[in-house]
């Protein structure tokens, strides 16, 4: 949502919006220039969009991902933007938004398991998780038990980590 002077409002703050002084406004726009930018996209990137797109891509893992390790590596890349962004937002943009990146994280980890060998107290864990559900589009398996296109993870497939085959007669899982 934009308001009438083209700027990215941050959020509602309690029942009342949050209204930003223009040097607040500011240092959110220039902090986004600086982390994200188009970030490939043809328009440019916004705090809320940002925080969108993280919600979209944890609402996707949750219900299960479908696409490849790597398309899973470029798709967190709007998380990983957020944690380059967040130390540069105004302190009071921080606050009021970070309830609402903590619970993304919070489902995130739910839906994902650490991958073996890695801790998830170090800066960028979301890199070092795997989705729950994975929905693949072929009963082919890596020697380590992953779909085609997650044969890239050099660790065996955890037991969490449950395969719905979707190019098997009624999507079998495994």
């Amino acid at each position: 949502m934009t308001s009438s002077r083209g700027v990215d409002p941050v959020a509602p703050e309690s029942a009342d919006e949050l209204f930003l002084t223009a040097e607040e406004h500011e240092a959110v726009r220039e902090a986004v220039r600086t982390v994200a930018g188009s970030r490939g996209t043809r328009r440019p990137q916004t705090l809320n969009s940002l925080l969108e797109q993280w919600n979209e891509l944890v609402d996707e893992v949750e219900e299960g991902y479908g696409w490849s390790a790597p398309e899973l590596s470029d798709d967190l890349g709007c998380r990983t933007a957020l944690a380059r962004l967040w130390r540069l937002l105004p302190p009071r943009v921080r606050a009021v938004r970070q309830r609402e990146l903590d619970e993304s994280d919070r489902r995130f980890r739910s839906a994902t398991v650490d991958c073996p060998g890695h801790d998830d107290q170090e800066g960028l864990w979301w890199l070092r998780r795997v989705p729950r559900r994975l929905d693949a589009e072929t009963t082919g398996r890596s020697a380590h038990g992953w779909p085609l296109g997650w044969e890239v993870m050099a660790f065996p497939k955890p037991e969490a980590v449950e395969i719905t085959d979707w190019g098997a007669a009624g999507g079998s899982a495994s």
